[in-house]
């Protein structure tokens, strides 16, 4: 009789156990929103409502006296933008400058500094290496340098008396101005070879304002510093990447490799890169996301001089707000910005997608095989 009752009530309406699992599932639900409610608040408020409100002014003609958010503010739309790439006018001129300089900046920059920190890895994961946590802290210790203050050594290195040009002296090398010369490299290169003025098919015409012999000038000697600098102070971080990644690699993978006869390059080549490939991958997209945002070297070192040619699309939002009170093109700068970013570290990413060779082909079926008996 009390089993049966106990039964009853079991499967009476109402009390089934998923309709309890149920209830305490959703209690659960509940508790881990209220629990992640403050950082939700938090990020809304100091992340997210900063970037729409920054989204505003730069579709606003804002320049910086009193709220952009009243009736006084006129609103622009889409001329912020539209004037960087489609009107004629210093603001194109100058957003495409920093472009070109950006582009060369990434080119040298981006691979530079990921080979040098994989060869760094490599050395440092040398199992006959003495002294590890030396070379590894001596290596590490530019990234966690402040980059202002690094900044205003290497200006006393590159200074028309500094060390690099007593360096290239005594090589017998006349050094550069550094940071008074705006010619580029490839300039510099074309007057080596007698090629001073641009031909008549570089001088007319170019896209977006800037003549085809402005977008093959190539980085200034002062640009090059500042990469020289950049390269420095983050291959130490890449380089503690790569030896994570290193280190994830079995040792069985190499020494069968050495066993199958293949060279020291070989087991490089076809064991440790393609084991490091997501490493690779990390790196290189923290590299490309970095170099497109570069503005404290810049700022302390030449801020945008000479001639323009170390201006940077992040130092040139800060310079169009903050210096000619242009908020609105600034804001539109700077969301330019973000979205090459976006669409740079999206390709990257389709370039350096791993190809499934064992997914079948698209209308392939699997034959299936009889059992036996």
């Amino acid at each position: 009789m009390a089993t049966e009752t106990l039964t009853a009530a079991s499967t009476a309406p109402g009390t089934s156990p998923r309709r309890r699992r149920g209830g305490t599932r959703g209690n659960e639900n509940l508790a881990g929103w209220l629990f992640v409610a403050p950082v939700i608040v938090i990020l809304g408020l100091f992340l997210l409502l900063p970037i729409l409100m920054a989204l505003w002014v730069s579709l606003t003609d804002w320049n910086g006296q009193g709220s952009p958010f009243t009736g006084d503010v006129p609103f622009v739309g889409a001329h912020n933008y539209t004037q960087l790439f489609t009107e004629d006018g210093l603001a194109r001129r100058d957003f495409m400058t920093s472009i070109r300089n950006n582009m060369y900046y990434v080119a040298i920059v981006v691979p530079a500094q990921t080979v040098l920190a994989l060869g760094l890895a490599l050395v440092v994961n040398n199992r006959m290496l003495k002294g590890k946590s030396f070379f590894r802290s001596a290596f590490y210790f530019p990234s966690v340098t402040s980059s202002v203050a690094i900044s205003v050594v290497f200006l006393f290195l590159f200074a028309n008396s500094g060390a690099v040009n007593a360096l290239l002296g005594f090589l017998g090398i006349d050094g550069p101005e550094w940071f008074a010369d705006s010619r580029g490299l490839l300039h510099l290169l074309f007057g080596a070879v007698g090629v001073d003025s641009p031909p008549a098919a570089l001088a007319d015409g170019g896209p977006f304002g800037l003549t085809w012999w402005d977008w093959l000038a190539g980085p200034s000697v002062a640009m090059i510093s500042i990469i020289t600098l950049v390269v420095w102070t983050t291959s130490g971080t890449f380089m503690l990447m790569f030896l994570a990644g290193l280190q994830n690699v079995p040792v069985a993978l190499d020494e069968a490799s050495t066993l199958d006869g293949a060279s020291r390059w070989q087991r490089f080549r076809h064991v440790t890169l393609p084991m490091i490939r997501p490493t690779t991958f990390l790196v290189l997209t923290l590299g490309l996301i970095g170099s497109w945002q570069v503005f404290d070297q810049v700022y302390v070192m030449s801020q945008g001089d000479p001639a323009k040619t170390t201006v940077t699309p992040a130092y040139l939002s800060y310079r169009t707000a903050f210096r000619d009170f242009d908020y609105g093109s600034g804001a539109a700068i700077s969301f330019v910005l973000f979205l090459i970013i976006i669409v740079l570290t999206l390709i990257q990413r389709r370039a350096l997608a791993e190809r499934d060779t064992d997914r079948p082909r698209r209308g392939w079926r699997r034959r299936r095989v009889p059992e036996r008996s």
